[in-house]
């Protein structure tokens, strides 16, 4: 190695073309829950985004290199800084206590922003339904409908004191915010929203999966069209186990069983498949593989809507199938 590779900077796969950027400010929103801001050392402006767009953070050193997507939480118009909310999880991967572990003046290389749930321009209305640390993308969609007078209202469930961002978003919704502190009392407002939207109301849901799911299973029993609905996940570590599928592989006729709880990158490795990877968490693209036959669930961070919709790539490492099967090119 040449003295200029060794001060070449080591960075993570997911991170094509990113930035490294300052902590110019870090919050603590709850006990458990920061916000931390980054900005351009040199005072550049930043790449703008739409609203529901996240960053994908690295994090460790070169003997163990990670990297998570946290949704922003500001305007994305000519930013001058990113900033992001983390909710600590103790026995998670590690990310989270790497964002807590922050301070002013450390530096971290990031993504460009990227966008999975950015909002419906021609929606009638758009109903936001939050849970806990989910309201991150959510704030971003607030200020946007609030900048361009877009009718939205929002269902924001949290535990007393556990609220992340509650303040701002008071301030953006206005009478539009109903907050929710229990189950049940979230369990009525939520049916009485689902029934009572307008024609071509948007649905969007961010949360631990359990909720979204719920929130989504209950709206698609009142007749709610899939095209009207929106989750944002935080990442492969809130991803539930899933349904069991078959895998064809077209090149060989083998036909792979994809059981709930394992990832169609461990089945096929299983098999003797060897599927470039890096990240195991849908957000760097290394084991993206071709779709031939049936349509993907896709649950990763990387495929922009556009490519999501056309069916043809998916990311083995946390999507699954929408049916009983799926043939691939492989």
């Amino acid at each position: 190695m040449t003295a200029t590779e060794a001060l070449q900077p080591i960075v993570h796969p997911a991170i094509e073309d990113g930035l490294e950027l300052e902590v110019t400010s870090r919050v603590m929103q709850t006990d458990s829950i920061v916000s931390i801001t980054f900005s351009d050392p040199s005072g550049a402006t930043l790449p703008s985004y739409v609203a529901g767009s996240h960053l994908v953070i690295q994090y460790g050193d070169s003997a163990n290199l990670g990297a998570n997507a946290y949704s922003l939480t500001g305007s994305g118009n000519d930013p001058a800084e990113y900033t992001i909310s983390v909710l600590l999880v103790e026995d998670g991967g590690g990310g989270s206590l790497a964002m807590h572990r922050l301070i002013v003046g450390d530096r971290v290389w990031v993504s460009r922003p990227r966008s999975n749930f950015a909002p419906v321009t021609n929606a009638k209305h758009s109903l936001y339904v939050a849970a806990g640390i989910g309201i991150t993308p959510l704030v971003s969609h607030a200020m946007n409908a609030n900048k361009w007078g877009v009718s939205a209202s929002m269902i924001y469930v949290y535990r007393p004191g556990e609220g992340a961002h509650v303040e701002e978003v008071r301030e953006l919704m206005g009478p539009a915010l109903t907050e929710c502190h229990g189950r049940d009392s979230f369990q009525q407002v939520l049916a009485k929203a689902l029934t009572t939207q307008r024609l071509g109301t948007h649905l969007y849901v961010c949360g631990p999966a359990a909720f979204m799911d719920s929130v989504l299973d209950q709206a698609r029993e009142l007749g709610w069209p899939e095209a009207l609905l929106h989750l944002e996940h935080f990442g492969a570590g809130e991803l539930d186990a899933g349904e069991p599928f078959t895998a064809i592989l077209a090149r060989s006729g083998v036909r792979l069983e994809v059981p709930p709880g394992v990832s169609l990158l461990e089945a096929l490795e299983k098999e003797g498949k060897q599927i470039p990877n890096m990240c195991r968490k849908g957000i760097c693209g290394e084991c993206t593989i071709p779709v031939l036959r049936g349509t993907p669930q896709h649950r990763d961070l990387y495929l922009s809507d556009e490519e999501k919709e056309e069916n043809e790539l998916m990311m083995c490492c946390v999507s699954r199938s929408m049916g009983e099967e799926l043939e691939l090119d492989l």
